[in-house]
């Protein structure tokens, strides 16, 4: 069976009883991290769930030790998951008092708690390779992310704990958008700042260490930040980008998770979060309003504007034109023949050109304080800004141009 064949099933759920788990698993998990991701963004607050997902990893070493110590399998992911959270949560308690009661910034409290919370992990990861069976404990699977080996019942946790995140976020998305666009107004409608500031990153705690198994801690980050950022591109209104974002990571986690039960060889973190980056890139490509081609469209289309207008202004006034790109545009809009001729059309044209220009001259000098006329760019005519009667009047002060006689 080819990978495409394999890729198909698994996109239809018919890749087995695991893969379909784990692909809904997967698909859940994105959709809590890009609607936890989508406050943790707003709020600014990204690096911190940085840290977090770092902090989980002496969390899963010490609690595999004390799994072992006490008798039982070191790799039962409920008691990993708790050392994780645990772990996190003082991490995340941490870079909140070092910013509370210092005078370090949170960038630097970031930096110490993820830095020192990893060094950690990485030596309690150390020592458990000395201990007994500690070589095949696999938790070096927690990095990159693994799914190769997920139990059914692993599956099923993640999935259900993904479900709860999502039903979190669906409920405490009123106070958590109030608090991350204007804290001091939510404060007067008597929303506590402190603890939905803590709620909005328990939530990026809890997609944190239920995405350990499928993405990793040094991956999970991505899946928060990714999709609403992605988002963002397509919508400036708070709850599309939470759908959008959530939607987003649904997709990444599902496709992402797909294609790892396809191509079995590869890690499922690192194709999650590359499903993400492509849907980022095709965001940043082709959003409509704030995608790069758009842009560019934008200020080709500005571009050609202000070359027609200098360009009629210069007809209208009899001074030659030099400038290719004006020519081009002059020619093709039939305002100017080929040998540099005005048309008809150019002529008139230019004469209305000169004309705005002329009353837009004269508003200005008589009506130097009115607001209105703030909005002269040298572009928009002037019958969009003020009334006909308005501009009837500017006509009764001046002459006509000459290219319109």
């Amino acid at each position: 069976m080819t990978t495409l064949q394999l890729f198909l099933q698994a996109l239809t759920l018919q890749a087995g009883y695991n893969s379909a788990l784990v692909a809904v698993g997967a698909g859940l998990l994105g959709i809590a991290g890009g609607g936890a991701g989508a406050f943790v963004f707003l709020r600014k607050r990204a690096l911190v769930s940085d840290a977090v997902t770092h902090a989980t990893l002496p969390g899963v070493a010490i609690a595999f030790i004390v799994m072992v110590l006490l008798g039982g399998d070191g790799r039962w992911l409920p008691g990993l998951i708790l050392g994780s959270a645990a772990s996190a949560a003082i991490g995340l308690m941490a870079v909140e008092w070092i910013t509370a009661r210092t005078r370090l910034g949170e960038d630097a409290a970031i930096g110490a708690v993820l830095s020192v919370f990893f060094g950690l992990g990485i030596v309690l990861l150390t020592v458990i390779q000395t201990m007994e069976g500690g070589k095949q404990a696999g938790l070096d699977t927690f990095l990159l992310g693994s799914t190769a080996g997920m139990l059914i019942g692993e599956a099923v946790l993640i999935a259900a704990a993904g479900a709860v995140a999502v039903g979190l976020v669906v409920v405490l998305r009123r106070p958590m958008t109030l608090v991350a666009f204007d804290p001091d107004y939510a404060a007067t409608l008597g929303i506590n700042v402190r603890r939905t500031d803590l709620a909005m990153m328990g939530l990026a705690l809890v997609v944190t260490v239920i995405g350990l198994k499928v993405v990793g801690l040094i991956l999970i980050v991505a899946m928060l930040i990714i999709p609403p950022v992605a988002a963002r591109f397509w919508t400036e209104r708070v709850d599309r980008l939470i759908l959008i974002a959530a939607g987003i990571g649904g997709l990444s986690g599902f496709l992402g998770a797909a294609l790892s039960a396809a191509a079995r060889d590869m890690p499922t973190g690192p194709i999650i979060v590359l499903v993400a980056f492509a849907l980022f890139a095709f965001s940043l490509a082709f959003s409509p309003r704030r995608g790069v081609l758009a842009s560019a469209l934008r200020h080709r289309r500005f571009q050609h504007r202000v070359h027609l207008r200098q360009g009629l202004l210069a007809m209208a006034r009899g001074e030659a034109i030099y400038d290719r790109l004006t020519l081009r545009i002059l020619r093709r809009r039939g305002l100017m023949r080929g040998d540099g001729v005005m048309t008809g059309a150019g002529r008139g044209a230019a004469g209305k050109a000169q004309l705005d220009e002329t009353r837009w001259a004269t508003a200005r000098r008589l009506r130097a304080d009115d607001p209105v006329l703030e909005r002269y760019d040298g572009l928009t005519p002037i019958d969009q800004v003020l009334t006909p009667d308005q501009v009837a009047h500017l006509d009764s002060l001046l002459p006509k141009p000459e290219a319109t006689r």
